[in-house]
């Protein structure tokens, strides 16, 4: 994808990709999400201290592709690399990375990080998925992130598995919202690694004893809410998302920081 095919992502992220408005006129408001039910723990490549203060971190996350290749060529991890092919056995899956364009430019870092890992897994890289809107969630607050989900749009291969890949994982709702849109359109995904992140986010299914909490302290009324608001119920937030709701002081705070974050 490095070169002329990269070049014609890039002019369909930039026809495509303008705001949240896009979305609206493409119908696309709200994001697909799936049942978790074993899907494994996210492979994190690298501490995000390595990654963020990497010198050519600033200019890959800008949109720079030489500057992406030199930061994942010095942090990619070859035990996770080891531990991805016991994992995939022997599936062979596209690799679907987060195209996105973020307030500097459009994210160079999963594109290349996936090309890497097609070239050392032997795996065909899938380009055919874009974000479609802004999400702007770099260093943004957990509200905010929840406020604006990453939307995707494009073809998927039905019955057909993938390898998901970004570049950083927080909350792990791009992920969570990637998968539910491949899966939702008759793919399968089998795997989501990340060259950094919160290592306690590399948990996505939320367990049974957190998603109870939440319900008993906020109620069936936010539960409803938030079905009507995302088109989801608690069981398909991902856990840190529903740790982060669990902590709120209440249902009202909840939807009232979410909403200001909205306008």
């Amino acid at each position: 994808m490095i070169g002329a095919k990269w070049q014609a992502v890039k002019k369909r992220i930039a026809s495509t990709v303008t705001s949240a408005d896009n979305a609206r006129a493409m119908n696309i408001t709200k994001p697909n999400r799936t049942s978790w039910g074993d899907f494994p723990d996210v492979l994190i490549q690298a501490d995000e201290s390595a990654v963020k203060q990497h010198r050519s971190y600033a200019a890959a996350k800008a949109g720079d592709i030489a500057a992406a290749k030199q930061l994942v060529s010095d942090v990619l991890n070859e035990s996770e690399i080891a531990r991805m092919k016991i994992m995939l056995g022997a599936n062979k899956p596209l690799i679907a990375p987060v195209f996105a364009e973020e307030r500097a430019g459009i994210n160079r870092i999963p594109a290349v990080f996936a090309e890497v890992l097609g070239e050392r897994l032997h795996l065909p890289v899938y380009d055919e998925i874009v974000q479609i809107n802004k999400a702007g969630h770099t260093g943004a607050s957990g509200y905010y992130r929840l406020a604006h989900p990453a939307l995707f749009d494009g073809e998927i291969d039905q019955n057909t598995i993938y390898l998901l890949v970004d570049d950083f994982i927080g909350q792990g709702g791009t992920l969570a919202n990637l998968k539910g849109y491949i899966e939702s359109n008759g793919g399968c995904v089998v795997l989501a690694t990340t060259l950094t992140g919160k290592t306690y986010s590399a948990i996505l299914t939320p367990s049974i004893e957190t998603i109870t909490k939440l319900r008993r302290k906020h109620g069936a009324e936010l539960e409803d809410w938030w079905r009507k608001t995302y088109g989801y119920g608690f069981d398909r937030l991902t856990a840190s998302e529903a740790r982060y709701l669990e902590r709120s002081d209440n249902a009202d705070t909840i939807r009232d920081h979410i909403l200001a974050a909205r306008s």
